[in-house]
């Protein structure tokens, strides 16, 4: 719909708040549906992905008042009204497939739910989400409808605690075995689970709705069944990748940023990897002081990887960042197969940057056998060049973004709406750092026909 023009050169200087987190609210307003009590979230970022999520509850019955100004939002869902997810929300993000598991105990009827969306960032298949809920007891089949595909699922015969072993830690995979276990009888266990700070958020949040879930060291969460439902009022954790993308960005303009309720513990791995190319912060009592403190060194071993690793989101503008750097980089991408595809853009900006299928640094991952861009190596340092960009997914977005800023002269990107998905005010929060970005219309014509097919997707939404 719009287009961004940015004219880089200026080293970003200032101070922002970060927002809520996108991947730990859009989980919880799912997890509010378990309930037909009243939960009160703040801290609510006013972000596409919220807002898709926010119209598939409506659509299945919820009454939300949403403070956009405050960042406040109440949920209710005293009955539901259908549980079928409409197609036209096929594709939208990954969050209509959580809706099997959060709903799976609140009605005895066929859930519908449409195929996944979300980034063309590599295979994200849900057969660990559907071979989990089938072991507590659902039935869950794929069945082809008049355009697209759609799951089909139900227990009408109750859900069962069972012990879950998951060949890999996914994040969905966990959180949709969570929400359908905690009203599944007995007692579940779930072995190899993905411990993400968003996960852990969505278990408090839980833990105040009713249920009992502990983590254990050796990435087992046992939740037991939740009797009863209480009103829940819960704060949203703070957005760990806006932190990482505006420390890097600032650092690599060779600026300064404090960027307000940056959480220490969260971003371990990340400062760990920034200390070890010469990036400055101080942790501060309300968040992380972010700056350039030196000549950045090259040099590094990157290897993404579940949490506690180095997160996978981090991993695009941290290649940008690297190509400031002194010296060659080897960046490992062991979570998403097809996560280098961005390079391609930045190479023709002027980016040193090789692609390899094998595993290079450290451990051998999943795709060591695959023909798969897995690795790269990484040189600086490079100047970097204008150019026309269209964005292919979010976080390679706030990639081109942050080069685009180390370019003296203008740069137009294209597809603004990947970065409407998961960042506040993103123009905004830049230009009060002192970056030259604006947000333009390409042509009326084309601002109301981008208009209109957003319509089709969201609904109003109640303030």
């Amino acid at each position: 719909m719009d287009v961004l023009k940015i004219k880089g050169g200026n080293p970003l200087q200032g101070q922002i708040k970060a927002a809520g987190a996108k991947n730990a609210m859009t989980k919880l307003l799912v997890a509010s549906l378990l309930s037909d009590k009243k939960c009160t979230f703040y801290n609510v970022p006013n972000i596409g992905d919220v807002e898709i999520t926010v119209n598939l509850c409506l659509e299945i019955g919820s009454e939300i008042k949403w403070d956009k100004k405050n960042k406040i939002l109440e949920i209710i869902t005293p009955d539901l009204k259908t549980s079928y997810v409409p197609q036209r929300y096929s594709g939208s993000n990954r969050i209509p497939i959580l809706m099997i598991g959060a709903l799976l105990g609140r009605t005895d009827e066929d859930i519908i739910v449409p195929t996944i969306g979300g980034d063309l960032i590599g295979s994200r298949p849900v057969d660990l989400h559907i071979h989990a809920l089938q072991k507590l007891g659902a039935k869950i089949e794929y069945r082809e409808m008049k355009k697209e595909g759609a799951y089909f699922a139900s227990a009408h015969q109750g859900l069962k605690g069972a012990i879950i072993t998951l060949n890999y830690p996914s994040v969905g995979a966990t959180e949709n075995t969570i929400l359908a276990a905690v009203r599944a009888k007995g007692t579940t266990l779930i072995k190899n689970a993905a411990i993400e700070p968003e996960i852990i958020d969505l278990i408090l949040f839980l833990q105040k709705l009713g249920a009992n879930i502990m983590v254990d060291v050796d990435r087992t969460i046992c939740i037991q069944q939740a009797h009863q439902f209480q009103e829940v009022e819960h704060t949203v954790m703070t957005d760990r990748n806006e932190v990482a993308s505006y420390a890097m960005a600032a650092i690599s303009t060779k600026g300064r940023v404090f960027v307000e309720g940056a959480e220490h513990l969260n971003m371990i791995a990340f400062l760990n990897k920034l200390r070890e190319i010469g990036g400055g912060f101080h942790v501060k009592q309300n968040g992380i002081d972010f700056f350039y403190e030196r000549e950045l060194r090259g040099g590094l071993h990157l290897e993404t990887d579940v949490h506690p690793g180095f997160m996978t989101d981090w991993q695009q503008p941290f290649v940008v960042l690297m190509t400031q750097a002194h010296g060659s980089s080897v960046i490992h991408e062991t979570v998403y197969e097809n996560r280098f595809g961005y390079t391609h853009t930045l190479k023709e900006m002027g980016a040193d940057i090789k692609l390899f299928t094998q595993c290079l640094g450290g451990k051998q991952c999943r795709f060591a056998s695959s023909d798969y861009d897995h690795s790269l190596v990484v040189k600086g340092p490079t100047p970097l060049k204008a150019k026309d960009i269209s964005i292919p997914d979010l976080r390679a977005g706030f990639a081109y973004v942050m080069a685009a800023l180390l370019v003296p002269e203008i740069s137009t990107i294209s597809n603004v709406d990947y970065l409407d998905r998961g960042y506040e005010d993103l123009v905004g929060k830049l230009v009060s750092l002192g970056a030259d970005i604006t947000r333009v219309p390409v042509s009326k014509k084309g601002t109301e026909k981008g208009k209109a097919a957003l319509q089709n997707l969201l609904s109003e939404v109640p303030v």
